[in-house]
């Protein structure tokens, strides 16, 4: 079973190259959503293996999301990165102090996510 990728994102152009960067590693099954609060909405449903989100988004942000995430007893040991266009060092901190395992800084390498993909949810042979 391939493991399940949440992408919160709400621009639909980067969305679409996290979506095409996951896609060529092969294997992964990858559920999208266009805000915080959707992906919200999507985490009771479905299970994920992996987040990825945006910090700046509307409604309920990517920090919000992050402390959810990390704070809800279900989803506490998913492994969850930020890729996000704050690129301070306080930002970064601020991301992982609320538990994110990843800080991505737009604009990211393909090749860095791919890698931490393949670091936290290892295909089987």
């Amino acid at each position: 079973m391939a493991a399940k990728i949440l992408i919160a994102e709400d621009s639909p152009t980067m969305r679409s190259l996290i979506v095409s960067t996951i896609a060529a590693l092969g294997d992964y099954e990858i559920v999208e959503a266009a805000n915080g609060f959707e992906a919200l909405r999507i985490l009771p449903r479905e299970k994920v293996d992996l987040v990825i989100t945006d910090i700046n988004m509307p409604d309920i942000n990517g920090l919000e999301l992050v402390s959810f995430v990390k704070n809800n007893p279900n989803y506490q040991n998913t492994p969850l990165f930020i890729i996000s266009t704050e690129s301070s060092e306080r930002d970064r901190e601020k991301g992982m102090a609320l538990g994110a395992d990843a800080y991505l800084v737009k604009p990211f390498s393909p090749e860095e996510l791919q890698s931490l993909i393949r670091q936290y949810l290892p295909q089987e042979a």
